[in-house]
């Protein structure tokens, strides 16, 4: 037990570490100052923007952002989803995949585009190397960027600066941050023990006389840029419980932190962008705080196990169905709440075989997004919720509210209404309709309030760009291929042009001089009072849902029935 805790304690003292050298760096790049890489990306980046006929230094507007955005993300959907239709007459294809049907591919293609991973197939054999790598990982690298471009775009909004060209910051993204560190990655990756060969799968005869096919491919390129980006899609269908994607504890470090790494500094790169490195460490660790607690949480209703085993055995030992021995409960606890703090949504273990403790976090940390959250998208949500607490607290003192000294009016407001509105709608509405025909529809393999949280955690899932899933249900059906694209496509682009437009409208505003009577956001009551506000409106909001899925079946194990 000790070294279980521990294994988590040395983890997170590493994150602290990383968080203000990453966020400082990442300052940097998006600030257009010096940085270690400038000799070698420079020419590079040069000679792209020339080729596009981008002009650096020219400044969007919200919606010409948007637009660069949509037609992004159109033209490298459409790309992708040819790649993957021709799969079998293009190379790298050593096992003779063919085209997967139609609502699998569409469904990859448009998840992959949004940075969830969210995956109704097994890779290892339905996709070929050439597939995984220059299609998916092609997206893995796009779709992270993206999100990272336009959360500094909304940043340099808040903070009276234009918003930037949206171009520059997708080029600097990749070549300054996610395809360096990725490139290290993988190569510490391949150290450790994970593949990176072309070859076939191989063919062995097992001690019975049997045949096993041994599945193999380019997984340490893969893994680095699915952790670093946010991304979760794995390489086989067990994810980073595969032995090849995940070897051992060495593995399992570099990729916990990696996944993690981001987001965490990204609240460290908000400060240095405000001028205000107080404000980031109070926001820091409110995250941090709540994220603990979550990990905590999980961490022991794993450790206690089972209450109706524990009693058939006459004694308390972990949960450990559906866990990777290789890492055990306390590293599985960890994984689960961080891949979906993160938005990543890699697994080390099977989430639907987490206890309800577990499954109330991860479903509280897909319903919140802000724990740690999206690439970039999740830093910006944290930092809608303060412009709703600096109103909120305007109003009990009668002040007009300010952050960062500008006016937060009724164009603020709405907009980041329908930031927070968003969500419960892609994620309740749909589990609704599924739940309505729980044969027919739902898949669900669990009946009873296990059943409920399959459900609603797939929708969840894809609704916060997170791709991990409670792989009881049985996802892979035109049902559940389509119905989730509502939630993937709504539930990633309007949210992220309503936190572009606020920005936008945020910069254009006058900065008001600080008074005596001018609310601090930078003061721990205030932090407090934020983490509140983020509880109140976050939790209430799919409460009912939690009572009915993980808290309702916590209840029923230990009653005994």
């Amino acid at each position: 037990m000790g070294q279980g805790f521990l294994q988590i304690g040395l983890t997170l003292c590493i994150v602290v570490a990383i968080t203000p050298v990453f966020g400082r760096y990442m300052a940097r790049v998006f600030l257009g100052e010096k940085t270690l890489l400038d000799f070698l990306m420079n020419p590079i980046e040069r000679s792209m923007y020339v080729l596009a006929g981008v002009r650096r230094k020219d400044d969007m507007t919200a919606w010409q952002y948007i637009r660069a955005v949509i037609c992004t993300n159109l033209i490298m959907g459409i790309s992708v989803y040819l790649l993957l239709y021709f799969q079998k007459f293009l190379p790298w294809n050593p096992n003779g995949f063919g085209r997967p049907n139609w609502d699998v591919l569409l469904h990859t293609t448009i998840s992959f585009l949004t940075n969830t991973d969210q995956q109704h197939y097994a890779g290892e054999t339905t996709l070929s190397y050439f597939s995984q790598v220059s299609a998916l990982g092609f997206l893995m690298f796009t779709s992270a960027a993206t999100g990272l471009a336009v959360g500094i775009a909304f940043i340099r909004g808040l903070t009276g600066r234009r918003l930037g060209n949206f171009y520059v910051d997708l080029t600097r993204a990749i070549t300054r941050i996610l395809l360096p560190i990725s490139i290290v990655g993988a190569i510490a990756l391949v150290l450790v023990g994970v593949p990176q060969t072309l070859a076939k799968t191989i063919d062995v005869t097992t001690l019975e006389g049997g045949t096993q096919y041994i599945a193999r491919g380019p997984v340490a390129s893969f893994e680095a840029i699915k952790m670093l980006g946010e991304n979760g899609g794995g390489f086989f269908g067990a994810n980073s419980a595969h032995p090849f994607e995940n070897p051992n504890g060495a593995s399992n470090l570099i990729e916990a932190i990696a996944m993690i790494a981001i987001p965490a500094a990204l609240i460290y790169t908000y400060g240095v962008f405000a001028n205000n490195i107080k404000q980031a460490w109070l926001l820091f660790w409110m995250v941090f705080g709540v994220f603990v607690v979550l990990v905590g949480v999980t961490a022991v209703g794993e450790l206690q196990g089972n209450p109706l085993v524990n009693r058939t055995v006459g004694l308390e030992q972990p949960s450990l169905e559906g866990k990777e021995v290789r890492f055990g409960w306390a590293q599985t606890a960890l994984w689960a709440v961080m891949t979906t703090a993160t938005m990543c949504g890699a697994v080390n273990g099977m989430h639907d075989s987490l206890m309800p403790q577990g499954i109330f976090s991860t479903l509280f940390n897909l319903f919140i997004q802000i724990i740690w959250g999206g690439q970039g998208t999740g830093t910006a949500y944290l930092l809608i919720y303060l412009i709703l607490t600096v109103f909120l607290t305007g109003l009990m003192v009668g002040r007009t509210p300010e952050f960062l000294g500008r006016k937060i009016e009724k164009r603020e407001i709405v907009l980041a209404s329908v930031v927070l509105l968003i969500h419960p709608i892609v994620v309740l509405i749909p589990s609704a309709i599924a739940l309505a025909y729980p044969i027919s529809l739902s898949g669900i393999s669990n009946p009873g309030y296990h059943g409920i949280s399959q459900v609603v955690y797939e929708f969840a899932s894809a609704g916060a760009n997170n791709g991990s899933g409670l792989e009881g249900l049985k996802d892979n059906s035109l049902w559940w291929n389509l119905s989730t694209l509502f939630s993937l496509i709504v539930g990633r682009y309007i949210p992220m042009f309503a936190i572009l437009l606020l920005a936008d409208g945020m910069s254009r505003k006058q900065e008001v001089p600080e008074t005596p009577g001018t609310l601090r956001t930078d003061s721990l009551v205030f932090i407090g009072i934020a983490g509140g506000v983020t509880l109140i409106l976050g939790v209430l909001t799919f409460f009912p849902v939690l009572a009915l899925g993980p808290i309702a079946e916590g209840l029923q194990l230990a009653s005994g029935s």
